[in-house]
């Protein structure tokens, strides 16, 4: 045994090593996109992150950080070093974890055999290495994320409840317990996932204390598991911070002590329950009630690093996110209150309407002049018509118009009305579970198509055909099977390069699948009971969390991270799948000597499955050498002047600044402004603050103008006067007409001008917010309130610039008219820039300042998601650059700037498509018309590819591949344009060899007929406003008419669809202008008609079903498109 033990501990750590060597090889060396960037700046300096926090994961990440011995360029490094070293603990104790059941499955009362002994290290060996290997496991292990150690904690209590199990006759057994108590409870600081392996270590200790089980029995643990989770989940994590919040605002509000004064009440009070209860059941002898109390005070214990945030939140860190700075903000912050809430198991569907609204638990903040806690909102929620609401709703979401048209594709609903029950199970059983977590789990364990995001059904606005339909091309699943993979996807011959060649293309032959299959029968046939507990670990870490996240379509990325610990529990059968096949291969009549059979089976595996999975994933999980989100990063903070504030939007527009800001120190000077994270009312009071080099944000408002409850400011002009932005915002302060009331007699505060100006010197920027045409109001959130403070107190004193203007433009409508373009980055200008570029200093930072992070070299891994079409955005970059040069006639600047960015990011990299079709364009008008065809040809070599192999799809395949084949010819018309443009004869031969091509460029001169169309049509009712000029506007609508028609029989159903909406804006105008003449050579028409008809029974069916949604009545006018 002693052998036994001996060799078991150090293949462990030869796993341990093998793992932690191979994810330390292939780490990123700095941050990497999404919570990356944050989690490492958070941790470095101990600051205060996302909700609901990961304080363990910043405290280990503090402590890694120190390796980097002062080189703040390696800090980044050290913690995603942190997440590989426990991604290799976790392979450590996978590998015990499959020995120890492995064990269990000899004999009892047989001596373990040699051979035996071998072929449970075999299944360590193959389970956990392939484990090592999978995709969604290696992906978190390379980069500092929170999922990696929350991987680590859960097979390391899963590990220690057998450790228990193996003691449990030993006196001191129940120490096992309770450091599994401390363990889940300092995991509640890294992630919650840890929570669901407790059902599954319920069941072994059920099943070890009662070896002789019942149903009863059986259902009791069951139940019992599930409340502990819920006491963890419910009770610890949130109520004890609510308690001692409940008690602080009683302690200060009603008997008038200072703050803080309750929570330490409170936290003493629990102190001196638990020490009282320990010393009552040591007194009495009730060994289980001191084990549970001491299991209570651990998890609490473990639970405790949520007071770093509590401390570093008063410490007003830069990071300081929902500013958790006592019991009652911490709350807020545990409870994630600023996502909002999902429905479980009870709740509405998409289609229902509020009536109502129910109250919750009040919000406070502290009033330091009286001392006391000050109720200023109540959050709460929508209350819903039952008839509107259902049990187990999982098509709830009306956030987005993509979420309510993905829940009809997915559940199958061809209507505007309330969905039906069986369509809500249809769902879920196909988007929730399906596409969400068996497409991940085949990932995994079978093979992967591609790294290219897919919400799972076509979508087009144009080729509507393959709407609903299944996306054939991105995301899937697949083996290397050629016959399985054709029936599921379609042709896999001559597949484009493009597809082919993805990194993340990897076929596995279904083999790490066909022997966890292996494994999973053999360990219930042998072993039923511990068969059940990796099915408890492997359902509840998977299919459990689909049931909790019910999940909206359109995710925003893959979420198959989330699953991790379901595929560690499929690892284990893939392990046992070897002992399986060992003992199988012995009942042969061909008898094949113990060891040697343990031996070949373990070498066969290991080459069929971990290696594989090795030597298929590692191209798209090596992310050495890659520098690409820092480098991004750094880019556009260089392209800022000194002091300024810059305004981003996303994840991936802010933590790659906020990490080389906080770890690394550059520009120190800027003020990054998250316009998503202002509308928060601690964010916008954190802008109050000095941070580094970067003075405070400019405001004429003081704090308290954004402070919680005032979340919307009215905007109610009375007059059309324009008035000085600054000027309006101060008459805030002093006049008692910007103050109203609501129904509910909260305060609102109202901006008395719409029409608006910032002066600065003799430059004006003027702009007019838009009103609500039905009440002459218009609603600020308090982002937008902020925005416009810091525009009009600043008065460009200070340089301001935006990652994307598009985003203001709901308030500042002209807002293009003032933005320029410096590196990569918009500036708001005082005077009238029309979106030109800073050409001299965008040059030169384009062509000797800016660096992209090892993009270029051909072993840098680049995902789709973000890698690639950030590349992309900046090859255009550079495009948009030339095409300025080229206006200037600075054509050789052009031409070095068009070649710099095919240098920097290649095409044998980042494939030339579509949007390429102008770099090529630029480099004929600068004068190099070979590069120019080079480009060209590439980009036709793609798309022709692509149309040859959508060509082969028959079928239903084929309609779910239209839209994709129909874009590729629309692409391939256009690149046929330009080739005649510039005179590339042989490029024109190439496109006209195409059978289809003919019937698109006929197309595409229609749609070039279409816009003549929409502009005479522009023109034409314009005219007919004005009595001089009605007749000359009904003239050119009749004669346009006929154009209407022509577009309507051009079998383009995109065209036929606009065309069909000229025509009712024509006619709409035609009843509203009186132009009899228009409209009698309409009503001539049969197609016209029926088309009108169709339209306004189209509207009036959609009234009638709003009116029944409770929505009230409505008017049904003539329908109108707004050109």
């Amino acid at each position: 045994m002693k052998k036994y033990s001996f060799i078991n501990n150090s293949l462990g750590w030869l796993v341990f090593l093998i793992a932690s060597i191979v994810y330390l090889l292939t780490a990123e060396p700095t941050a990497s996109w999404w919570d990356c960037g944050e989690y490492i700046a958070t941790a470095y300096k101990l600051q205060v992150g996302h909700p609901p926090g990961a304080p363990t994961f910043q405290l280990f990440g503090r402590i890694f950080s120190l390796f980097a011995g002062g080189d703040v360029t390696k800090v980044a490094y050290m913690v995603n070093a942190l997440s590989a070293v426990c991604s290799g603990l976790t392979i450590l104790f996978l590998f015990w974890t499959i020995t120890m059941f492995g064990k269990k499955l000899v004999k009892k009362g047989q001596e373990m055999t040699k051979g035996q002994m071998i072929a449970i290290f075999g299944s360590g060996l193959v389970g956990s290495l392939a484990y090592a290997f999978s995709d969604t496991f290696w992906f978190s292990a390379v980069e500092g994320e929170v999922y990696a150690m929350s991987s680590f904690f859960t097979a390391l209590v899963f590990w220690a409840i057998l450790k228990w199990e193996s003691e449990a006759e030993d006196r001191h057994n129940l120490r096992w317990i309770i450091l599994i108590a401390f363990l889940v409870g300092i995991s509640i600081g890294v992630h919650l996932l840890n929570l669901l392996a407790i059902p599954a270590m319920a069941y072994v200790f059920y099943f070890k204390k009662y070896p002789k089980t019942t149903r009863k029995g059986f259902i009791i643990a069951g139940l019992l598991s599930i409340l502990i989770v819920g006491l963890v989940l419910y009770f610890v994590v949130p109520m004890i911070v609510s308690f001692a919040g409940k008690f602080e605002i009683f302690f200060v509000n009603t008997a008038n002590m200072p703050f803080n004064s309750g929570t330490i009440i409170f936290f003493a009070l629990l102190i001196g329950l638990i020490i009282f209860g320990l010393l009552h059941s040591k007194a009495k002898a009730k060994p289980l009630l001191n084990t549970s109390i001491l299991a209570f005070l651990f998890l609490l214990i473990g639970y405790s690093t949520f007071l770093v945030l509590v401390i570093r939140a008063n410490a007003n860190t830069p990071i300081n996110e929902n500013a958790p700075k006592d019991a009652v903000g911490l709350l807020t912050y545990l409870n994630r209150e600023q996502y909002g809430s999902t429905p479980l198991f009870y709740g509405q569907y998409y289609t229902a309407r509020p009536t109502g609204f129910t109250e919750g638990s009040p919000k406070y903040i502290k009033d330091k002049v009286n001392k006391k806690y000050t109720k200023v909102k109540s959050s709460g929620s929508y209350e819903f018509a039952p008839a509107d609401c259902t049990v187990f709703p999982r098509m709830y979401s009306a956030q987005e118009q993509k979420h309510i048209t993905y829940y009809k594709y997915w559940g199958g609903v061809n209507h505007d009305g309330k969905p039906t029950f069986s369509q809500n199970l249809k769902y879920f059983f196909r988007y929730q579970v399906n596409h969400m977590y068996w497409r991940y789990f085949m990932w995994n364990f079978v093979g992967k198509q591609n790294d290219i995001q897919s919400f799972g059904v076509n979508h087009s606005n144009f080729d509507p055909e393959s709407n609903g339909t299944k996306d054939l091309i991105n995301g899937n699943w697949i083996s290397g099977i050629k016959f399985i993979d054709q029936i599921r996807l379609g042709p896999q011959d001559n597949i484009p390069e493009v597809m082919k060649n993805n990194p993340a293309r990897n076929t596995l032959y279904f083999l790490p699948f066909l022997l966890g299959i292996c494994g999973l029968v053999y360990q219930f046939k042998k072993d039923q009971k511990n068969g059940f507990v990796v099915f408890l670990l492997f359902f509840m870490t998977g299919l459990a969390i689909v049931l909790y996240l019910n999940q909206h379509p359109t995710q925003p990325r893959e979420r198959d991270y989330a699953y991790a610990g379901s595929f560690y529990g499929f690892a284990i059968w893939i392990g046992l799948g070897v002992y399986a096949l060992f003992d199988w291969l012995g009942k042969l009549k061909v008898k094949i000597p113990e060891n040697v059979r343990a031996i070949g089976v373990t070498a066969v595996c290991l080459l069929a499955v971990p290696a594989l999975m090795a030597s298929q994933e590692w191209d798209d999980h090596d992310r050495s050498g890659r520098y690409i989100a820092r480098e991004f990063a750094r880019n556009y903070l260089e392209s800022c002047e000194k002091d300024a504030i810059l305004i981003t939007f996303g994840d991936n527009d802010t933590f790659p600044l906020w990490y080389i800001q906080e770890v690394e120190g550059v520009r120190p000077d800027i003020r990054i402004l998250n316009f998503t994270l202002s509308g928060m009312h601690w964010y916008v009071e954190q802008l109050y603050n000095k941070v580094y080099e970067s003075e405070k944000c400019p405001f004429t408002l003081p704090k308290e103008y954004y402070r919680l409850g005032l979340d919307i400011t009215v905007v109610y002009p009375e007059s059309d006067e324009q008035q000085e932005l600054k000027d309006v915002l101060s008459r805030m302060l002093y006049d008692p007409q910007t103050t109203t009331y609501d129904n509910a007699g909260d305060s609102v505060k109202v901006l008395l001008s719409n029409n608006l100006r910032i002066t600065s010197g003799e430059n004006q920027f003027a702009f007019t917010i838009p009103m609500n045409q039905e009440n002459g109001m218009k609603e600020l959130q308090r982002n937008e309130l902020m925005l416009l403070d810091i525009l009009g107190t600043n008065m460009f004193k200070r340089p301001i610039y935006t990652m994307s203007p598009s985003y203001f433009t709901s308030i500042i409508p002209n807002l293009n008219d003032y933005i320029q373009q410096e590196g990569l980055v918009y500036r708001i200008m005082p005077t009238k820039e029309r979106g030109n570029i800073a050409i001299d200093k965008t040059y030169d930072m384009f062509m000797n300042k800016f660096n992209w992070g090892g993009l270029k070299d051909p072993h840098t891994y680049l995902e789709d998601a973000v890698s690639m079409n950030n590349s992309r955005n900046m090859r255009q970059q550079h495009m948009l650059l030339a095409k300025s040069l080229s206006a200037k006639g600075e054509h050789g600047k052009a031409i070095k700037i068009l070649d710099k960015a095919l240098v920097e990011f290649p095409h044998t990299k980042i494939y030339l498509d579509k949007y390429d079709m102008q770099l090529a364009a630029q480099y004929c008008e600068a004068g190099n018309m070979k590069k120019g065809e080079e480009v060209l040809n590439l980009i036709a070599d793609h798309y022709i590819s692509e149309v040859k192999f959508y060509n082969q799809f028959k079928g239903k395949k084929a309609i779910s591949v239209i839209s994709s084949k129909n874009e590729s010819l629309q692409i391939l018309g256009l690149l046929y344009s330009y080739a005649s443009e510039y005179n590339f004869t042989k490029i024109q031969s190439r496109l006209k060899a195409i059978p289809e091509i003919d019937f698109i460029l006929r197309v595409q001169d229609m749609q070039k007929e279409y816009n003549s169309a929409v502009n005479i049509i522009n023109s034409a009712i314009d005219l007919s406003r004005s009595a001089n000029t009605k007749a000359e506007g009904e003239k050119q609508l009749i004669g346009i008419l006929g154009t209407i028609e022509k577009l309507m029989n051009s079998q383009s159903e995109e065209l036929y669809h606009r065309s069909a909406e000229l025509l009712m804006f024509i006619y709409s105008n035609t009843i509203n202008f009186q132009l009899k003449t228009v409209e009698q050579k309409i009503n001539s028409n049969q197609t016209f008609t029926r088309i009108i008809q169709e339209a306004i029974s189209q509207q009036q069916a959609q009234m009638q079903s709003m009116q029944n949604q409770g929505q009230g009545e409505q008017n049904v006018n003539i329908p109108a498109v707004n050109f």
